[in-house]
């Protein structure tokens, strides 16, 4: 996936999400139908039957109404909404005695549920980059500004990122890694890269 897929993802993401904070109940709408495959799936993965599925798209819905004003990165919704719904579905396995049971069964409510592979698939991407934005976000700004020239299309020679920074040509590579275990020490990368 390109980088202008993705700011271009992210902004309709940012856009539904406005709406929705100003009361737009079309958006609302369009925000479920767009991310209810996501839910599905996850409930899926966890092999919930279908009332406690039931219960956790309602519990994730319910959260999202609860927490839309409190989001910070608004393109971050999709990574909010998978987490939040492994969650419910943690929840519900812990609370639930009986046994959890796959639903395929597809009815008008689900039908893009049997296509989740792809959409879920790009919502675990924008879960990821997410983070990355996140923890980029958390490095103090020296660190920016060298991991954003190192990461430049078409990239910089070490000599102008060293001119530019005032660093010299040999502290860049290890100032880099030092910058690097720090996003993937940040908890929710780290919390990505134990999934993997």
């Amino acid at each position: 996936m390109s980088i202008a897929t993705d700011l271009t993802a992210d902004s309709q993401v940012i856009d539904l999400v406005a709406s929705v904070r100003s009361g737009d109940r079309r958006a609302w709408d369009a925000l479920v139908d767009r991310y209810a495959p996501l839910v599905w799936s996850i409930c899926r993965k966890y092999r919930l039957g279908r009332a406690d599925a039931d219960d956790v798209a309602q519990s994730v819905w319910l959260h999202l109404v609860d927490h839309v004003d409190q989001l910070r990165d608004a393109a971050a919704l999709p990574g909010w909404l998978a987490t939040t719904t492994r969650r419910e579905c943690w929840r519900v396995m812990r609370t639930s005695r009986a046994p959890h049971l796959v639903f395929f069964e597809p009815n008008a409510d689900h039908r893009r549920d049997e296509h989740c592979g792809a959409p879920d698939q790009h919502l675990l991407e924008a879960e990821r980059h997410a983070a990355l934005r996140e923890a980029f976000t958390h490095l103090p700004r020296e660190g920016q500004d060298l991991i954003a020239m190192l990461i430049a299309d078409p990239p910089l020679p070490y000599a102008e990122i060293s001119a530019k920074l005032g660093m010299p040509i040999g502290s860049i590579g290890p100032t880099r890694s030092r910058y690097l275990d720090k996003i993937r020490r940040y908890p929710a990368i780290a919390a990505l890269i134990d999934a993997a």
